[in-house]
Order: C-alpha cells, then structure tokens, then sequence
C-alpha cells in the first residue's frame, strides 16, 4: 500500500445544516496556516463547505459570501420559496408538502458562482457522500457533475426532494456516513474532522419543554448521526476530532450566521494547537 505524502492533511466536513457554518473557521484556520487540504471529504452541509473550498474559495471568501447572503433576509427567502417543489395551488390542497423543497434547484439558486459544474474542474479533491434510498447504503461522488451530487448529499428527509443520479434515488449523506473520516484514512497523512452534528443535550433543553413535532424529527436524525460517529470513532479514529459548540443552534438557522461563527471560533485555536502536535511529531 502506498504511503500518504508527508505533511498531507485531509478534511473530513460533517453533517448539520446551519451548524455547518462553523467549518468556514476551520477552512479560516488552515488558510492562516498555509495548508492546502490533499482532499477533502464531505456530507451534506460539510459536502457544500468542502466544494466551495475545492473550488478555490479561502475562507475569508467565505465568510463574506455567506453573511452578505445571511444579512439579506427577503433575498434568501424569495430564493428558498423559489425553489419550492409544488406550485402555488399546492397550497390550498391537502396533497404534496408545501414546505418541500427542490435540492437541486435551492443549489443553483444559492451555491456560488466560485463552484464548477462538474468534480473534474475542482482546485482540490473532494468526495460526497449521499445515502442510496434503496439499497441503504452510503452513494460516493468524485467525478462527473458536481452540483447533482452536492444537491442529493444535502436531501434531508421530509426538507428536500430525494435526488435521482443514475437511476439512484439518494438522500441526504447525513443518513449513513455524516462525518466521513473514513474515507479519508490511509489517502492522508493527518486527518482533521469537523463534527458540527450538535445532538441535543441537557442543557439544550428550554426550560424543560417537550421539542416541537419539526424538532424532535430533525433531532431524531442527530442522535442517529452521533450514534453512527461514536461507533465509527472507536474503530478508525481521526487524527484531530473538533466539535464547535452549535448544539443550541437548529438545523435551519442560517440567519444566524454571526453568532454560529463566534460560536466556533474556539476551534481556532484547538485546530492550530493539534496540528502544531502532529505535525512536529
């Protein structure tokens, strides 16, 4: 088996929805230190960070991007209805789920026009994770057209439309592999993964209130996800584990930018220290 290059670093970017926000402080992070991931891998909002990152944008890029977008309330919300899968009749009717939103669409709607059509003309490798409905396992992407794949890796249930890419129907990659570290071992010589899952916690809990029905549903898919982590963790470790603390913030916060962006900033300097670690030794 080959060996990694020396020094390589590879970046595992995890499932969470607006949580996700926080990996901009880790991509932040490894531009001050002047490291270019090898490769990187990605599941649903970490698949989304991962390709705006492997198609050149340093994380100040962003950074920006996203507040301006964030800061813009009336924009985003005219984008997600936009990419709404039934008409307006659906409204009024007791068929289809007008919450319902096209993945594919919401990603040509509000991906950055930094981000390639296709895997190929990516500045960095990046594999995405999406979960084949049928078979019930993990789909990978790593080649061919890139937006489709971002789209099936960010379908959460119930959210998003199911994404069908040759003749697979796929879901959001959160729901078998969402911190994929694995993919990385052996391909890297340091493996730094970001798990911005935020599984409720006690101290989450508002004042001891019973969660909403939309909550307990997207939290049931976060415990699912940490269950799924903690299992894999304690067979093939990564090298740098780092979890921001996001947990009080929910899936579909993405107005809340700023304050998730502080909220991870302590990564910052976690990351810097581990590397330093790793890297003198």
């Amino acid at each position: 088996m080959t060996r990694p290059p020396p020094g390589s670093v590879g970046l595992a970017l995890g499932a969470g929805g607006a949580r996700g926000i926080a990996h901009i402080v880790v991509i932040e992070t490894l531009d001050e230190l002047g490291i270019t991931p090898a490769l990187i891998a990605g599941a649903s909002i970490g698949a989304i960070a991962g390709a705006c990152h492997a198609a050149g944008m340093a994380g100040a890029d962003l950074r920006a991007w996203l507040l301006e977008r964030a800061a813009d309330r009336v924009g985003m919300m005219r984008g997600v209805v936009a990419a709404r899968v039934p008409g307006l009749g659906d409204l009024f009717t007791l068929s289809g789920n007008p919450m319902l939103v096209d993945p594919e669409r919401l990603a040509r709607i509000f991906l950055p026009e930094a981000v390639p059509e296709a895997f190929e003309d990516l500045r960095i490798p990046l594999v995405t994770v999406a979960t084949d409905f049928y078979s019930q396992r993990q789909h990978l992407s790593g080649t061919g057209p890139l937006r489709p794949a971002l789209a099936a890796s960010m379908a959460i249930p119930g959210m998003f439309r199911p994404v069908e890419i040759d003749g697979r129907v796929l879901i959001d990659g959160g729901m078998t592999n969402p911190l994929p570290f694995d993919l990385l071992a052996g391909r890297v010589e340091i493996v730094v993964a970001v798990d911005v899952n935020g599984a409720p916690r006690e101290g989450d809990r508002p004042g001891g209130r019973v969660p909403r029905p939309l909550d307990a549903l997207v939290a049931s898919f976060q415990i699912m996800a940490e269950a799924i982590t903690v299992e894999k963790a304690a067979r093939i470790a990564p090298d740098v584990l780092l979890r921001p603390a996001v947990s009080r913030f929910r899936v579909l916060d993405f107005l809340k930018a700023p304050a998730i962006l502080e909220a991870a900033e302590p990564l910052r300097d976690q990351l810097k220290r581990a590397l330093a670690s790793r890297l003198s030794g």
